[in-house]
């Protein structure tokens, strides 16, 4: 299986981007795991919500020009949709089962994703109804991935 996880805006802090290899790493064995990242859009603090349309529209375009025709595709929204760590791995493993072992997941910037990205979706996942910054988001989303191939294995993970 091959992931490919798409994100906007460059992973900047030390203590993420070790977590994130410390999955990366153990993640070898299981798929091919992939990072994208898109520039984001430079945007003043404070903006009005046609200039917050803008600014995920323009960083919209970006990811959808690193999604390939052959990716199924799971975006990261506040409403998608909760799900167990259980019912991830099942979801993946009847997506491999049935010929989808192409999968991008996508993270968008600090104002969300444009409805362009969503519409593209094939699916949507909330970790909660809480926000997270994007960046942390990142090395949540690496450790359920690497989770969901662990159930999927029978392998033994922290409950």
């Amino acid at each position: 299986m091959q992931i490919t996880i798409i994100s906007v805006g460059k992973l900047k802090e030390k203590y993420l981007k070790q977590g994130i290899a410390e999955f990366e790493k153990r993640l070898q064995s299981y798929c091919r795991l992939n990072f994208i990242e898109v520039n984001d859009e430079q945007a003043p603090e404070s903006m009005s919500e046609k200039e917050i349309e803008k600014v995920k529209e323009k960083e919209g375009e970006r990811i959808l020009a690193k999604i390939k025709d052959t990716q199924h595709v799971f975006a990261l929204d506040l409403d998608g949709k909760q799900r167990t760590s259980e019912k991830f791995a099942d979801e993946l493993e009847k997506l491999s089962i049935h010929g989808k072992s192409q999968i991008a997941f996508i993270i968008g910037g600090s104002n969300g994703l444009s409805s362009a990205v969503l519409k593209r979706a094939d699916d949507t996942i909330s970790f909660s109804k809480m926000t997270f910054p994007h960046q942390l988001m990142k090395l949540i989303l690496t450790e359920q991935v690497y989770r969901a191939f662990r159930i999927m294995k029978g392998e033994p993970y922290h409950k």
